[in-house]
């Protein structure tokens, strides 16, 4: 795991390509403490740069810029093909000779074995690379199926420049960064910006499972390598056939494939464990599959309807595994909220960054690598906002909407604080999560005109952009795009799929990947291997879900290593009291951030509108915080990066 940059510049001068390179990479040092590198040739214009994160190899033999035996190619690679040993044989029976016993290496004689594009579709595993071709005088950038590794870019004239994260871009000169309102518009309404956007203009996300080509004097162009719409739709067209026993060691199979791969390092490793489905899973089969005590790693907090800790403490007692925990409060999560611009060096606003960079500082005080269960909601349509989405459609869609629309407004005439309190009259056990917020958003799904609109506004935090963000016009991308529902007929699994292609990218392995890579801890996703992918777009969902139990296939797979008695509860996903927080010791912090004069002065955002909210909130009338969440993320990225024009 690791951090890249370069660029590409014909008649750059050549004094200057070693140094804005080697500052470009001097910019993502978090992602890679233990060494750096760089490889420049003058003549073509090209220099690429890495910090390295050493994971397999530790030898000086696995230091990048890396060039192939043939001498062809030069590699800067971010990530970890996790089957190298298998690829290795199947090349070193070929007649490749290696030096060292890094990934890195296996790469590169891959291309020179079948090329780019056949070698990539051979590798299982998360990575963002770029590799330049000798012979041809290309530049080829490559993301993996998923979008586990960022990869950003931009063409300026004859310069193309490229990074894991902005900051790397930022350090390059040739272009002038300048604000997107547009991309401003659309994280407004996600609380993340949509790919291929980012916040800068001219300066895009490679998607997941695409490849750029580069070549000097011509226009950079995207193929697309691995294609999950059309995987999904084959899919759905020839459906899993066994019995139920036969699906789950099916399942039980790939997951523990997928999980020894990503078991491989030469540092030491753990993994996160939240005490729900997918966590427990990956800890189960990591600990089935280990001879030592697998390090599990935990976060909780005091406030007992946010805590998981205590449910992860009992799964990691059952397994045997040696387990750490934190609890934290108000005074831990204000620590590091200020440091959020920093890691998150584009607007980034899921509030449960705050514990994901918290559980990534502790767990790096203790290993190297830790894996993950990200992954499982989108796979096996675990999300409860799935079947709230889906009975809303089928049980209001067809009554009339001026009905619908005065069921929600008797639903918000109900203030906020008052659904808070009527929930605390039921059991804890039985005690929904921010009841609401959950109120509020209800309303909104009443009044929307169809199913697809309904998964929209689930994810929506500002329903209009438009009147949010002044001279910023929202971009519609595949959530818009009503042809899918021509690839995807099904309403649960187009979300599934519309998720996985989008919000999983942009915002969860987004979270993940900064909040690890912060603190130089490697985290590793096997739920999204992309055979079991593939897999789990086969399975019928009478196989995902059955008689109101999600994930349904791999909580059967999970019982044969853990009694359901310890997993079955409510789900509560990875969120904290930040609603609570923000009208109490974070009030100051966020007031500061919306005071009216200073959104005035940036011209970004509407204030009336801005305020109006606010004291909403305050009062208790909105118990949502995730649409003031986003403002203030983005009022601190501005502090933190400038606060430039356009």
């Amino acid at each position: 795991m690791c951090g890249i940059a370069g660029l590409l510049q014909p008649n750059h001068a050549a004094d200057r390509l070693e140094s804005t390179v080697r500052a470009m990479t001097n910019a993502l040092v978090h992602r890679g403490p233990d060494a750096g590198g760089t490889w420049t040739d003058p003549l073509a214009g090209i220099a690429l740069g890495h910090r390295r994160l050493s994971i397999i190899d530790l030898s000086p033999l696995g230091a990048q810029p890396m060039h192939s035996a043939s001498g062809r190619w030069v590699i800067t690679f971010n990530g970890e093909v996790f089957n190298f040993g298998e690829l290795r044989n199947e090349l070193a029976a070929l007649g490749a000779r290696f030096k060292g016993g890094s990934d890195t290496e296996v790469m590169l004689a891959a291309f020179d074995a079948w090329g780019i594009d056949g070698a990539i579709r051979r590798f299982v595993g998360m990575f963002a690379f770029a590799v330049w071709d000798r012979a041809n005088r290309t530049l080829h950038l490559v993301r993996d199926r998923l979008g586990i590794k960022p990869l950003y870019w931009g063409n300026f004239g004859s310069l193309l420049v490229f990074g894991s994260e902005l900051k790397a871009l930022l350090a390059c000169d040739g272009w002038a960064p300048e604000l997107n309102r547009d991309a401003v518009a659309s994280f407004s309404r996600w609380n993340y910006v949509p790919a291929p956007l980012s916040i800068w203009k001219g300066v895009l996300k490679l998607e997941p499972g695409t490849r750029l080509e580069f070549t000097a004097g011509a226009a950079p162009v995207v193929h697309r390598w691995w294609d999950l719409r059309s995987i999904a739709a084959a899919a759905l067209s020839d459906p899993w056939q066994g019995s139920d026993a036969e699906a789950v060691d099916a399942l039980d199979g790939r997951l523990r494939d997928a999980v020894r791969l990503r078991m491989v390092a030469d540092v030491p490793l753990g993994a996160f464990l939240s005490g729900g489905t997918d966590s427990s899973l990956v800890v189960a089969l990591m600990q089935a599959q280990s001879r030592q005590p697998v390090r599990s790693f935990s976060i909780g907090f005091n406030e007992p309807q946010y805590d998981e800790a205590v449910h992860a403490a009992k799964v990691a007692a059952h397994l045997g595994t040696q387990h750490t925990e934190l609890y934290v409060g108000p005074a831990e999560a204000m620590s590091v909220i200020p440091q959020l611009a920093e890691y998150y060096d584009e607007p980034f606003a899921d509030s449960s960054q705050v514990p994901t960079l918290l559980v990534s500082q502790m767990t790096r005080k203790h290993v190297t690598v830790a894996l993950s269960g990200d992954g499982g909601d989108e796979l096996f349509a675990g999300y409860t906002r799935y079947h709230w989405a889906d009975l809303v459609r089928r049980r209001f869609l067809g009554l009339p909407s001026s009905f619908r629309r005065a069921i929600a407004a008797a639903i918000r005439a109900v203030p906020g604080v008052a659904w808070e309190a009527a929930s605390k009259t039921l059991p804890l056990a039985l005690r929904p999560q921010r009841v609401g917020e959950r109120a509020g958003k209800l309303a909104g799904l009443l009044c929307e005109l169809d199913g697809d609109a309904i998964y929209r506004r689930q994810h929506t935090h500002w329903p209009d952009p438009a009147r949010l963000v002044l001279g910023g016009k929202e971009w519609h991308g595949l959530p818009f795009d009503r042809s899918l529902a021509g690839d995807v007929p099904g309403f649960l699994e187009r979300m599934q799929l519309l998720d996985t292609l989008t919000y999983l990218p942009d915002d969860i392995l987004t979270k993940v990947d900064r909040a690890s890579m912060a603190v130089g801890l490697e985290a590793r996703v096997p739920l999204l291997d992309h055979r079991v992918v593939e897999f789990a777009w086969r399975l019928p969902m009478q196989l995902k879900v059955r008689d109101r139990v999600t994930k349904w296939l791999p909580r059967q797979v999970l019982y044969r290593y853990v009694p359901p008695a310890l997993l079955e509860r409510p789900k509560m996903g990875f969120s904290l009291p930040l609603g609570q927080w923000l009208r109490g010791p974070l009030r100051p912090w966020a007031e500061a951030l919306l005071d009216p004069n200073r959104m005035r002065s940036d011209g970004v955002f509407d204030p009336a509108l801005v305020h109006r909210t606010w004291t909403a909130f305050q009062a208790g009338s909105n118990s949502d915080h995730e649409p003031i969440w986003g403002i203030l993320m983005f009022q601190a990225w501005s502090d933190r990066w400038g606060r430039p024009g356009g």
